[in-house]
């Protein structure tokens, strides 16, 4: 059921993209600023915004620029973070700095920057309400930066703490989830439902957040640099937990680490409990993101989201 209808909605989401998102010229800038967002990806984001929008008992085609503008951001920060990470992969294609070189994908990443916020500006839905929209979105663009700015900085840093992970992931993920949960409330004026709905996104995208990390480690088939994380050093509360416990990791900032080593760090993850913690934790996050949802009408699609919430938290890739 679930499965079905994420497809569902993915097909509606893409029809969109298409519709909405067309190559124009100059043909170099455009091909590379839809080269992410035509390779696929779940579209999660504008899913959980039509469903949201169905629960409210509202139609989300008035308002589907918007979850378009949302996924255009999601794509703008991968692409952005690509170039910052050096990574060579996506979603099983090479990443647009690989292709198209780092200036053309800065470029193209500030094209679709600026593309999102003129989407919203088409939904059909009261304008005072569309300007609330644009604040908002501007608002968690800034709280993206400021968290990959700490991810980018803890790199540098010996330790962090479990805490300083969490505000870090509630930032760089959980902001835009919040508004792809909130932003349906506030076009729709339904504005007593929207602080419960942001909660529910943060938490949500946290839980999001911990489990990508887990599947960066021990996913099946994820379309990126199998172990990046840990070759690049980063932080993740899998890595907190593991030093917490002494344990000492041989590829961990070691930009060529080989298989070999980065597998042998992965058992020493799963067997001092990390892999375990971070699990629970995911789980923990779903579990108080659902409870958000208590206020909201009990229909079909609210059913959807509690049963997508355990998924963003239990997927294999």
């Amino acid at each position: 059921m679930l499965k079905e209808e994420i497809e569902r909605r993915s097909r509606i989401i893409n029809d969109a993209i298409k519709a909405l998102l067309p190559e124009k010229r100059p043909e170099g800038l455009y091909k590379a600023a839809r080269h992410l967002i035509r390779a696929g990806g779940k579209r999660l984001r504008p899913v959980i915004f039509t469903l949201v929008s169905e629960m409210l008992e509202k139609d989300f085609k008035r308002v589907i620029p918007a979850a378009i503008s949302i996924e255009t951001i999601h794509n703008f920060t991968l692409v952005h973070d690509d170039i910052m990470d050096r990574d060579e992969m996506r979603r099983g294609v090479p990443t647009v700095h690989k292709l198209f070189g780092d200036s053309t994908a800065i470029l193209a990443g500030d094209t679709l920057f600026a593309e999102a916020f003129s989407l919203i500006s088409m939904c059909e839905v009261d304008s005072k309400n569309i300007v609330e929209a644009i604040r908002m979105l501007a608002n968690v663009c800034i709280r993206i930066c400021e968290g990959q700015f700490l991810d980018l900085s803890y790199e540098n840093r010996k330790t962090i703490s479990e805490e300083e992970y969490l505000e870090m992931v509630k930032l760089k993920t959980g902001t835009l989830i919040a508004a792809s949960a909130s932003m349906p409330a506030i076009l729709f004026g339904e504005r007593d439902k929207v602080s419960h709905l942001w909660e529910f996104g943060i938490l949500s995208g946290i839980g999001f957040q911990i489990h990508d990390d887990l599947l960066d480690l021990i996913g099946k088939d994820i379309g990126k640099d199998w172990g990046s994380d840990l070759v690049k050093g980063k932080k993740t509360l899998i890595v907190i937990k593991a030093f917490e416990k002494g344990v000492e990791l041989e590829s961990f900032g070691k930009e060529k680490a080989t298989k070999d080593e980065i597998k042998r760090d992965i058992e020493k993850l799963i067997d001092c409990g990390a892999i375990n913690y971070a699990k629970r934790m995911a789980l923990k996050f779903a579990r108080e993101a659902k409870e958000k949802l208590g206020i909201m009408p009990n229909n079909h699609a609210k059913k959807i989201i509690l049963e997508l919430t355990d998924y963003l938290v239990t997927r294999e890739k």
